[in-house]
């Protein structure tokens, strides 16, 4: 029996969230609260109402679009907060020789209990994880998400420690998590992995802005510019992102 997600919305010919063009899954539910977040209506998680086996379906009908690179990416709100369907998803997909994607920033993640045993076995129909870092200081990324990271540091200790293939992201934020200091910081805890194939610089953006006041929610940052071109390559230069090549 196949298992129901919440899905928020699908991107059916995605280019950024993974190798090659892929079949985007977006579900409901984070429980982040980042200042920059763009997607604010996939906060609140909802009714599952979309049933895994008819998703893959819809899916395997743009396969001949993914070539040899593509594949399904799912991404959210977190999904790892909906983890049984996501693996029951993946192991089908798995089963039609689909490449796999998660698109995480980690939250859910611990090495105890019942969800462990289940990511365990995610991982094995995983063929790579987008891992956002946002910031290694702890208070820092607590005011910037209202969450601590230090079980997310240990997600991407757990992902090399299994050689489980993953792109670092980084969200540049100017005057939050731009400073050298953040951007070594990062580095340093990045070069101790051995699992990273790419690390990425996405510039912060404001274009989520009108979510928030549509949903009722305070926008923080306003007054925060995307970052400059030469800031990024400053950022670019620090997180060595250039030695990173699969």
């Amino acid at each position: 029996m196949s298992v129901k997600g919440a899905v928020h919305s699908i991107e059916t010919f995605g280019s950024v969230d993974g190798p090659g063009v892929r079949f985007v899954i977006f579900l409901k539910g984070c429980a982040l609260r980042c200042q920059y977040c763009h997607n604010p209506d996939t906060w609140k998680c909802g009714e599952p109402d979309t049933d895994s086996e008819q998703l893959l379906k819809k899916a395997l009908r743009y396969r001949s679009y993914w070539g040899k690179n593509g594949g399904i990416t799912v991404s959210g709100g977190e999904p790892l907060l909906q983890i049984d369907f996501l693996l029951d998803l993946f192991q089908r997909a798995k089963k039609e020789g689909i490449h796999t994607v998660i698109d995480t920033a980690g939250n859910p993640f611990t090495t105890e209990g019942i969800f462990f045993e289940k990511f365990q076995k995610l991982m094995e129909v995983s063929d790579l994880l987008l891992l956002d870092l946002k910031v290694l200081d702890e208070q820092k990324h607590i005011a910037l998400t209202g969450k601590s990271n230090q079980n997310i540091l240990d997600m991407a200790r757990y992902l090399s420690k299994i050689n489980k293939p993953v792109w670092i992201r980084h969200v540049l934020v100017p005057g939050i998590n731009d400073s050298d200091e953040d951007l070594k910081q990062l580095d340093t805890f990045i070069q101790t992995l051995h699992n990273v194939k790419r690390v990425e610089i996405l510039p912060y953006h404001s274009l989520g802005a009108y979510k928030w006041k549509e949903l009722g929610y305070s926008y923080a940052l306003h007054d925060v510019q995307p970052p400059k071109k030469e800031l990024i390559a400053h950022a670019n230069a620090l997180l060595h992102t250039a030695d990173y090549k699969g």
